[in-house]
């Protein structure tokens, strides 16, 4: 039951959107200080959310964009990890929100605002360092959002379950295999969705009732009353033993005390392919591929040719794709492959990739199942297969790698599933200045 101060628009493939009081009522806060070490070297010079994705995209795109279109336009976000390619992306990305109409993105950086010598110590220490800005929008609602997963979610429909709840706080929660499940947080709900029970990746994890083979995980997305929140990262504060996280300390302790909710993401999923909602956190090397690679397919699980819900970015001005020669042995050609603005492909076969703005392909290379980050130049006789480019990258002519792992590992990171990272400073190139 939707709140009576929600006003549904119908808008396209999307049944219902909820753009009202509640929304206008919220304040959103990102959490994208994270290091995401297991990116390896993508995050050696810029922070998780900030890494590219999906052609022209970087992750941050994909919460800043749900929450511009659920009308949520009052968003703050904290960083802390190597934040410059972030905060340069949001000021250029961004900035057309207006704050005559009291729309912004508030750049939070761990700037020492309650002790001068702390960082943001956790999840929760990033909010109760910034209660004073987030109290000055005198907000209704609080939307707490992780800044490093790909998804299209409409918050508006999970505002309006969190007041029909009459919940003190609503947690997002994604359905994941009971077998997995021991790697998130997973939540024990009753019937009706109320949680009872919150454990930090438990060895044995509770299922859903009534599906013994699902568990219900957290998407690190709550929402939150206002006061509710300001009193529990205060009352956390002063907790000498704590974490200051939200899935380690906050919510466990809130499970038996006040009313906390569990929200379906399948409720509020934008554009599902065939009844499945998409949700990824491309927190590893192989997930990242695997989540670029998918776009490439005839039917991509996530759609970015979406009218009703797109994401937004910032958008380089650059020519549009160009392919050259038309030579037997030396045919300028990309196939089952997305091509990005700025690239140039001279000569060369391009095979189930993806390749981002700037790229240069030289004469008689051979490509196949590859990401390829902007600006990087690809010389002649060059030959791909199974990698991922690193922004910046010169790759020297008669280059070859994905053939023979063992040889890769010498000088490259490999991963489990065999996908070979390649990085400016692994090929002892200099790091491009805006990663």
């Amino acid at each position: 039951m939707a709140d009576p101060t929600t006003h549904p628009i119908r808008s396209g493939s999307l049944d219902v959107r909820f753009v009202s009081l509640l929304t206008s009522s919220t304040y959103a806060l990102i959490l994208a200080g994270g290091r995401g070490s297991r990116l390896m070297r993508l995050t050696d010079w810029r922070a998780k959310p900030a890494v590219p994705f999906g052609g022209k995209f970087r992750i941050i795109d994909f919460p800043l964009s749900n929450c511009v279109n659920s009308g949520i336009r009052r968003i703050g976000i904290a960083t802390q990890y190597k934040s410059h390619s972030l905060i340069r992306h949001v000021q250029r990305g961004w900035s057309f929100l207006d704050g005559r109409l009291k729309e912004f993105i508030d750049l939070l950086p761990a700037s020492q605002r309650v002790q001068e010598d702390q960082w943001y110590l956790g999840t929760a220490d990033a909010v109760f360092q910034n209660l004073d800005i987030i109290k000055r929008n005198d907000p209704e609602y609080v939307l707490i959002l992780a800044g490093d997963h790909v998804y299209k979610m409409d918050y508006g429909r999970m505002l309006a379950y969190h007041v029909s709840k009459q919940a003190d706080v609503t947690v997002g929660c994604v359905e994941v295999p009971l077998k997995d499940a021991s790697s998130f947080g997973v939540i024990g709900v009753s019937e009706d969705l109320r949680v009872r029970t919150f454990k930090e990746k438990p060895a044995q994890p509770d299922c859903i009732p009534g599906d013994p083979g699902q568990a219900l995980a957290s998407m690190g997305i709550y929402v939150f009353n206002a006061k509710f929140l300001y009193e529990q990262v205060a009352r956390d504060a002063d907790e000498p033993r704590s974490n200051h996280d939200f899935g380690k300390d906050i919510l466990p302790y809130l499970v038996s005390r006040y009313r906390v909710f569990a929200h379906r993401f399948q409720d509020s999923c934008v554009g599902m392919n065939e009844g499945r909602s998409y949700w990824r956190d491309v927190g590893t090397v192989d997930a990242y591929y695997e989540a670029n690679i998918d776009l490439v397919h005839v039917t991509p699980e996530l759609s970015l040719y979406d009218d009703v819900w797109p994401i937004w970015t910032y958008q380089e001005q650059l020519p549009p794709a160009k392919f050259i020669f038309d030579d037997d042995g030396r045919r300028g050609t990309a196939l089952d492959s997305m091509v990005s603005g700025g690239c140039i492909i001279s000569g060369s076969v391009v095979r189930r990739s993806l390749l981002f703005s700037n790229v240069r392909v030289h004469s008689f290379c051979s490509i196949e199942d590859a990401v390829i980050l902007p600006d990087v130049v690809i010389n002649r006789h060059v030959r791909l297969k199974r990698v991922v480019i690193d922004k910046g990258c010169v790759l020297p002519e008669g280059f070859e790698a994905g053939f023979d792992p063992d040889e890769d590992r010498r000088r490259f990171y490999v991963t489990e599933s065999g996908i070979t990272l390649i990085t400016p400073d692994a090929l002892g190139q200099k790091i491009h200045i805006h990663h």
